[in-house]
């Protein structure tokens, strides 16, 4: 053994027996993190990559659908970062307005029984940003304890000084433009967080309602609508009807009386109403339905709001003071006294929207807000893909992309909340309306409306908000536009249009150059993880049970474009396994002398030469699906590779290569050396830590102060596909006599004499000592005669003589159940071949593959016969 193979086993001596995540992992990210490894630098001359993180909410703690994100990305930039790139990985967070200020006023009520108005606007923020230091803490400790590569350096904040400056001037460019507006619409209201929401911002869900049809008017003067929400009829102002309904013709033009108002509302015509829905008549309640709204501003109706922003009935009369479903129940009970009510049906299941962060029914009301005009910014959008500046993954969401950027209604930006970007409008004592940009002072006597922006239009910023916009910043010049974006597909309208809009309005280029978007996480039976399903999984649990990269693996090994992924801890239990596999096979690997010193043979082995010529394969491969972000076919290729090409078979055909010694073991030695370089470099973006430990172990490289996180990514050095070809046949015939022996209870160590037949065939006659010292299979002597036949390909077969060892019944029920086989195949392929409509109909090359199974099922038979003669 050469000095360099004596050091080896040393070296596995620094690794434990067993790998423990928690005596590597936080130690490992403190050490990257100090020697500036995540740094990326704005003046470099390197090529750039850039991806901002999709900055998590303030207000909570990672779960399982961020894990999967900041894997992803991290996985992508780690490799840049090794294959050369400036390499940059954004971190950040969101402020989340409705979110996080709902979470202190109920802190702020329970602890201190107070509300935000009892401590007035501003003491109540200074709240908030005490809360967000506390929080801001625990997610950022998250995303280090999962293993981030970010740079701390530039961490970003929706609220910071410099991204509230970005917000303003963005405000203040699209107003100037006439790009934003105020006006009375009908919004989306959450009575439970006393705000609007965007369309966005509302889950429709099928509810259980009651759909109830009642009679305005009286005698031939009168006419039934249905409706699911029986208390907005205090606020109609018309009943509609289509023009060419004969029905009602007689009725238009007229009024009927409204029942409990005293108020009588005219019956109008309009294409809208579809005459076979319900009766072909509808109530009109403008101030409170979005196509309503749209039917009063054609017919000059008049807008009536029914209830205040809590959803308590406002309306003059007997219902006034109650809970706007407290007043439905009333008013159908005061109907049906009236006899009015014609058709009660209960349970109508419809579709209702609900508040996305509270879950309270959301009222649709008449409300002034101020609203982006939306055309020229969705088409700008839409155009960065269809132009092929940007591109999206998997590609058939691009359909989805543009069912929603082409059909995008104006956005409502204004919410009626504390916590936020105020909107910088200043209104003057008589009217006048001002808008106010970073560095600029409102008039004196102006006051500032007092709503916030809506969360996701600083969001909408962030790839370049992040990186010093509106200011002409290196950083700007250098990472934007960003290399890609991933994220979920379901938040492609929350976020990607949004910074699409945005990017491309205000930098004139779309963001990304690639969208890279997953499915959702299910669980181990397909179904979606929720809280109301108990079915989740918290990410930081798994990482404190089984580790980081055991989390990381699991979530990526499954993850491909616009496909829904599965995570369970039986998952996880297999990927911390997998980390497992990887310590134990590199610590055998350092045992049996492996090194990195001297160069590669000129002249290897043909089991050297077949893992050189696989793991070239595994790094094309993997490369090829890096690139399409096919990260489970990355990850699948990787896994097969290590446990099946590395620790299952090349460690083991080294073994009598090593135990005979000499110069040929020494050059073994410096390919295992080189091969677990080079897969601990693959495996690292994604496993970083265990992967990190082993590399420095193997290199030596701790004490030099290297580290894998910046090790030159592998390139493939050229594949051999006849050496791999011929190794395929090896470890074949390696296999079969495995499998006899367990099944003739024939032990490993236990000499056979054995002839081989048919390895120059197949280019392994070189090999014979090889195979027998690796399957003990000893020279057949004068006198050998074999009791069993094993058929390892058509040209290669071993001959047994298993005297006294072999059972001879389990081996005369294992040839009978092969001549069965072959019987059957000689049956089947007769039959094809006898039948004259087939065979006039079959292709020639199908008809030349069938005559080849009859002839292979013939020489099958012919040889098992005489094994289980030789038997008897």
């Amino acid at each position: 053994m050469t000095d360099a193979a004596k050091q080896t086993p040393d070296l596995a001596a620094h690794l434990p027996k067993t790998y423990a995540p928690v005596e590597v992992e936080a130690r490992r990210y403190d050490k990257w993190v100090a020697d500036g490894r995540f740094k990326a630098a704005d003046d470099s001359d390197r090529d750039p990559y850039a991806i901002v993180i999709p900055p998590p909410n303030v207000t909570g703690q990672l779960h399982l659908g961020h894990a999967l994100d900041h894997t992803l990305i991290d996985t992508l930039v780690r490799r840049e970062r090794m294959r050369g790139k400036e390499a940059l990985f954004l971190p950040g967070t969101d402020h989340a307005g409705i979110s996080t200020q709902n979470v202190v006023e109920r802190q702020l009520a329970d602890k201190e029984g107070l509300s935000r108005h009892d401590l007035g606007r501003d003491a109540f923020v200074d709240k908030v940003w005490e809360w967000k230091d506390v929080y801001h803490e625990r997610i950022t400790s998250q995303m280090k304890k999962i293993g981030d590569g970010v740079d701390w350096d530039r961490e970003r904040f929706t609220l910071d000084d410099g991204l509230s400056a970005a917000v303003q001037t963005m405000f203040k460019r699209m107003y100037d433009d006439g790009m934003i507006y105020r006006a009375e619409r009908i919004i989306n209201w959450c009575p439970r967080c006393m705000t609007a929401l965007s369309d966005i911002e509302v889950e429709h869900q099928d509810d259980a309602g009651e759909l109830v049809s009642m009679r305005y008017g009286d005698g031939e003067e009168s006419i039934v609508v249905a409706t699911t929400r029986l208390e907005t009829m205090l606020g109609d102002t018309a009943v509609a009807v289509h023009p060419d309904d004969e029905r009602y013709r007689h009725l238009l033009g007229k009024t009927v009386e409204l029942p409990f108002t005293g108020r009588r509302i005219p019956v109008v015509a309009d294409a809208h109403v579809d005459p076979e829905f319900g009766t072909g008549a509808v109530k009109v309640t403008p101030a409170h339905d979005p196509n309503d709204f749209a039917i009063g501003q054609r017919h000059g109706l008049e807008s009536i709001l029914i209830m205040d922003e809590r959803g308590t009935i406002t309306a003059h009369g007997p219902f006034q003071g109650l809970d706007r479903f407290e007043a439905r129940s009333a008013i159908a009970a005061a109907l049906r006294a009236e006899g009015r009510i014609t058709a009660e049906k209960r349970p109508y299941m419809h579709a209702v929207g609900h508040c996305e962060r509270c879950d309270t029914t959301v009222e649709p009301r008449l409300s002034k807000q101020w609203f982006v005009k939306v055309e020229r910014l969705a088409k700008l959008a839409g155009d960065a893909v269809r132009g092929g500046e940007t591109k999206i993954h998997p590609p058939e969401m691009e359909k989805r992309y543009f069912s929603w950027v082409d059909n995008l209604l104006d956005w409502c930006i204004s919410r009626q909340l504390w916590w936020g970007h105020r909107i910088p409008i200043w209104y003057g004592p008589n009217g006048e309306e001002v808008c106010v940009g970073p560095g600029e002072t409102a008039p004196e006597g102006y006051t500032q409306d007092p709503d916030v922006l809506d969360t996701w239009f600083s969001s909408g910023l962030w790839p370049f908000s992040t990186l010093g916009w509106p200011e002409d910043t290196k950083a700007l010049d250098k990472f934007y536009p960003t290399a890609v974006l991933v994220t979920g597909w379901d938040i492609i309208f929350f976020w990607v249009v949004r910074m699409m809009m945005f990017g491309t309005y205000a930098m004139g280029k779309a963001p990304f150059t690639e969208v890279f978007l997953h499915g959702l996480i299910r669980d181990k039976h397909g179904k979606k993880m929720s809280k109301s399903s108990g079915n989740g999984i918290d990410p930081l649990e798994v990482v404190d049970q089984y580790g980081a990269d055991a989390l990381r693996f699991m979530l990526a090994r499954d993850a491909n474009p616009g496909a829904d992924s599965i995570a369970s801890i039986e998952l996880a239990e297999i990927s911390r396994n997998f980390c497992n596999k990887l310590w134990n096979g590199t610590r055998f690997a350092l045992m049996s002398g492996a090194t990195l010193e001297g160069d590669l043979p000129t002249d290897p082995s043909l089991i050297d030469r077949w893992i050189l010529s696989r793991l070239s394969t595994t790094i094309e491969t993997v490369d090829a699906h890096f690139e399409q972000y096919e990260f489970a076919k990355a990850m699948d290729a990787l896994y097969h590779f290590a446990w099946g090409d590395v620790f299952d078979w090349y460690l083991e055909l080294t073994k009598p290569v090593l135990a005979e010694g000499g110069p040929k073991a020494d050059e073994t030695r410096r390919v295992i050396g080189h091969v677990f370089d080079q897969l601990l470099r693959l495996l690292h973006p994604v496993i970083p830590f265990v992967t990190e430990e082993l590399w420095l172990t193997l290199t030596g490289g701790e004490a030099r102060g290297d580290s894998l996180t910046v090790a030159a990514w592998p390139t493939p050095a050229g594949s051999d596909a006849e050496t791999e070809q011929r190794v395929a046949v090896l470890q074949h015939l390696v296999s079969e006599v495995r499998r006899f022996r367990s099944d003739q209870n024939i032990k490993p160590s236990q000499p056979l004499p054995a002839r081989l037949s048919g390895l120059d065939a197949v280019g392994l006659a070189d090999q014979e000592p090889f195979i027998r010292a690796l399957v003990r299979l000893e020279a057949a002597g004068e006198g050998f005669a074999p009791t069993a036949d094993l058929a390892v390909s058509d040209e290669v077969a071993v001959a047994l003589d298993t005297s006294g060892t072999i059972d001879v019944a389990a081996e005369r029920a294992r040839l009978e159940k092969a001549l069965g086989a072959a019987e059957k195949e000689l049956a089947g392929t007769t039959g094809k071949l006898g039948n004259e409509a087939f065979l006039a109909k079959a292709p020639d090359a199908v008809v030349d593959k069938i005559k080849a199974r009859k002839a292979a099922a013939e020489a099958d038979i012919a040889r098992v016969t005489a094994q289980l003669e030789r038997l008897a």
